[in-house]
C-alpha cells in the first residue's frame, strides 16, 4: 500500500509532460445540478473552482499539456475546457479511460511514465495504476488513496487541482517564476 504525501519528488516531477484530470470529483465536487428548461430541454450545471482554472494555465505556461478524461459526457465539461484552452477533452459514458489515454499518448509520443493523473474514484484506478505520477484529492475513494503517490489536502472542486499543480511545479522549481510571469502580464 502506498502512503500518499504532499510532496512530489523532483525526478518524478521533471518527467511529467502531461497532466490528465478527471472532472467529477476532481475539477468539480462531484455534485450535479440537473433540470430542464420550460421547453423540456435538459440542463446540467457543474461548479468549477476559479483557482483550479489558474492552475491549469500555470501548467500550460510551464509547457505541460493538460488533458481531461472523464467517465461522463457533459456539455459543461466542454465549455470549461474551452475556457481554459484545454484541447484534449475525452468523455466516455462507460468510463473506458485507458483506450482514450492510449490514443492521446500515441498522438503525442508520450509514455505512461510521462503523465500525471489526478483522479478520485474507481473509474480512475486503471489509469492511476499506470501513470508516472498517481495523485488524488482529499476525498478520494479509499481504493484510489491506496495507489496514489500524492494526495491533496483539499477536496475535489475546492482547489485540489491548484494544490496539485503548485506541488508539481514547485518540485520542478518553476512555480515562483510562473507566478512572477503571471503578475507581470497583469501589470504587477
Amino acid at each position: 500500500m502506498t502512503t500518499a504525501s504532499m510532496e512530489i519528488a523532483k525526478a518524478t516531477a521533471r518527467r511529467i509532460r502531461m497532466v490528465v484530470l478527471d472532472v467529477d470529483g476532481v475539477l468539480t465536487g462531484g455534485g450535479l445540478y440537473v433540470g430542464a428548461t420550460r421547453s423540456g430541454d435538459a440542463v446540467e450545471l457543474k461548479r468549477f473552482d476559479v483557482q483550479d482554472g489558474i492552475a491549469v494555465r500555470m501548467l500550460q505556461n510551464a509547457g505541460i499539456r493538460v488533458a481531461i478524461v472523464s467517465g461522463r459526457v457533459s456539455a459543461a465539461t466542454d465549455l470549461r475546457a474551452a475556457e481554459l484552452g484545454i484541447e484534449e477533452v475525452y468523455q466516455d459514458d462507460n468510463a473506458r479511460k485507458i483506450p482514450l489515454l492510449e490514443k492521446i499518448l500515441a498522438e503525442h509520443g508520450l509514455g505512461w511514465g510521462e503523465i500525471a493523473h489526478l483522479g478520485d474514484d474507481l473509474a480512475d484506478l486503471p489509469v492511476l495504476q499506470r501513470a508516472g505520477l498517481a495523485a488524488t484529492v482529499a476525498n478520494g475513494a479509499p481504493e484510489v488513496c491506496r495507489v496514489a503517490a500524492w494526495q491533496s489536502s483539499k477536496e475535489g472542486g475546492r482547489g485540489a487541482v491548484r494544490e496539485f499543480a503548485e506541488a508539481l511545479l514547485r518540485a520542478r522549481d518553476e512555480w515562483d517564476g510562473l507566478v512572477d510571469e503571471y503578475c507581470r502580464e497583469r501589470g504587477g
